[in-house]
């Protein structure tokens, strides 16, 4: 059932009245003893998970027994990202998922679905692994808390995705996201139901139903501020519930506010990665990911990532990343059948499929920690933070289009993370 849902593409919710209506929706849960939250990492922090925990900790003080980031893949959070999202809990309460250990199955989706929804390309099944903590029983609550946004491996992140993904294992994270790549990234990202959707929520009303998840949903919308002073973030939506009627309602405010249809493709786009957010590739791709389906045949897409020292976010993924390179998707298919270390990674391969133009388009890939022969070992144009940041002022860009000092006009993306842009002739409902 839903027991909050709140929202509009006008609306401007504040703090306090996340707090309020979050409080609503507990009160109407009834009593909880053994609660664990699990929000998403510092990748979301535009999400306002981290007030929202913070709201539940007040709310059930020690009876938060713990908070799991839902990290995925991701590294572990430090703890100087801990205290900027969640200031206010204790340390001691965090709990660390780990994708490759720790990990419980609670069922396999049968090959014979996978094998359909992948129209005849894939043959294996599908685990359902979530991390020990949720799956022992321990807890009388689980609190998914995170934002609905398009996501180019599920259409719509979060609901059962950041249970089933976020504390997931690798061979369920591996397979998921294949399933994705070998489907289309374009035919996926910014739609409410896709093949890796339907697998993931027939998983969670087949083998979840027994645990007592509720799910907190925000829709966040970035809204652009003039003279490159970046995007305000403003809160449109927020719905609470346990079954799939609030992330319906969320993925339609969110196709709304977040998938931004353009009536002309730039031929340049300038995207910039916070280094506060993206330290590797493997997140900062997501720059190319929300990008692809508007830049114009022959375009390019200027990442600029002074963060980014790494490709992958361990060192199996890093080194297949660096073996294989952003080689396109035929060549990535090619690589699975004949490398079996990437046949064991098929998440690594399908970020491979996901960061490739299949020669569309070029990307430049500005990256603080990376030097230039790794940037073009992996198939980018490599430019030096300093040099993109002179002919790219950040301070005087603003979102969307832009004509520089010679007359050149681009399109700016101060954080693509919030959202997808697309030309309207690429992105179809």
């Amino acid at each position: 059932m839903t027991y909050y849902a709140n929202g509009n593409r006008t609306s401007d919710l504040s703090k306090a009245d996340l707090e309020n209506a979050l409080r609503t929706a507990l009160d109407a849960i009834g009593q909880r003893d053994r609660v664990l939250a699990v929000p998403p990492d510092f990748t979301r922090v535009h999400s306002q998970a981290g007030p929202l925990t913070e709201a539940v900790y007040r709310y059930y003080g020690n009876r938060l027994r713990g908070v799991l980031p839902a990290i995925g893949t991701h590294t572990p959070m430090p703890p100087g990202q801990l205290d900027a999202m969640f200031p206010s809990i204790p340390r001691s309460l965090f709990l660390e998922h780990n994708w490759r250990s720790g990990i419980a199955t609670l069922g396999r989706i049968e090959s014979e679905t996978i094998h359909s929804l992948s129209e005849g390309k894939l043959n294996y099944d599908w685990p359902a692994q979530v991390n020990e903590v949720i799956a022992d029983g321990s807890h009388d609550l689980v609190l998914s808390i995170g934002q609905v946004v398009p996501h180019e491996v599920i259409g719509m992140a979060n609901y059962t995705k950041n249970i089933l993904v976020g504390t997931g294992g690798s061979e369920g994270i591996g397979k998921s996201h294949y399933l994705g790549a070998v489907y289309g990234l374009e035919r996926i990202v910014g739609r409410a139901d896709s093949p890796v959707r339907a697998v993931l929520d027939e998983a969670a009303d087949r083998f979840c139903k027994d645990l007592p998840i509720v799910y907190v949903l925000t829709v966040v919308e970035a809204v652009p501020q003039p003279d490159g002073a970046g995007a305000r973030m403003v809160v449109r939506g927020l719905f609470i519930g346990d079954d799939s009627d609030c992330y319906y309602q969320a993925a339609k405010l969110a196709r709304e506010v977040n998938v931004n249809l353009m009536d002309m493709a730039p031929q340049k786009i300038i995207a910039y990665m916070d280094p506060a957010e993206y330290h590797s590739t493997w997140i900062a791709n997501k720059a190319i990911y929300r990008s692809r389906m508007a830049i114009a045949d022959g375009g390019e897409l200027v990442v600029i990532a002074p963060g980014v020292r790494e490709y992958g976010e361990d060192a199996e993924l890093d080194r297949l990343i660096g073996r294989h390179g952003y080689c396109g998707t035929q060549a990535v298919l090619d690589a699975v059948e004949a490398d079996p270390e990437l046949a064991g990674s098929l998440g690594a391969a399908a970020h491979l499929i996901h960061g490739s133009t299949d020669g569309r388009f070029a990307i430049t890939y500005a990256a603080g920690g990376l030097a230039a022969d790794q940037i073009s070992a992996v198939g980018f144009d490599p430019m030096s933070v300093d040099d993109a940041m002179a002919r790219y002022r950040m301070d005087e860009l603003e979102d969307g289009w832009n004509t520089l000092p010679g007359g050149e006009s681009v399109y700016f993306i101060s954080n693509p993370g919030l959202g997808l842009w697309a030309h309207r002739d690429r992105f179809v409902d």
